[in-house]
């Protein structure tokens, strides 16, 4: 049976399928990735071996180097490609089960900020655990795409 994984942009103007096994993903340290996720490392998954297909709307892209393309959502700026000469990347939270793909590999470690590997040590907190700091998370509403494929986006009164 083929694995089917689904996923998009924050906004839902771009969704995509891949149908295949992902068995690549990475986390990438180097600084070119840094500053494109805005993040300590960039979390990807090839599509190499499996076929990736654009259900809805289509990728802007960024050169960020003379071998690399940047996709991402023109309307919400939420990162999603890798693109260079030996195939697509996906960005492994653009997935709507990003638990689905775990990263086996780290590269770029050489631009890897010190403090990463030692995230795990620091306090935790849930979002309500703030709710006095921020009393607006009592009656948030979230305006982003659904972990799911949707008809037609955005539904009913959602901007």
């Amino acid at each position: 049976m083929t694995q089917i994984h689904t996923g998009g942009c924050q906004c839902g103007a771009v969704r995509f399928r891949v149908s295949g096994e992902l068995k690549d993903s990475s986390i990438c340290h180097c600084r070119m990735c840094q500053k494109a996720f805005g993040a300590f490392y960039a979390p990807l998954v090839s599509t190499r071996d499996a076929e990736l297909q654009w259900t809805r709307g289509s990728v802007k892209h960024f050169r960020s180097s003379n071998h690399v393309l940047r996709g991402f959502c023109e309307n919400c700026g939420t990162p999603l490609t890798y693109e260079a000469a030996d195939g697509i990347a996906i960005a492994t939270g653009a997935f709507d089960d990003p638990a689905a793909v775990p990263p086996i590999i780290q590269f770029g470690v050489e631009h890897k900020l010190p403090f990463v590997d030692h995230l795990h040590e620091l306090p935790v907190r849930q979002t309500m655990d703030d709710v006095e700091a921020a009393p607006f998370l009592v009656d948030i509403v979230s305006y982003q795409h659904p972990d799911h494929d949707t008809e037609t986006w955005p539904e009913g009164d959602k901007p």
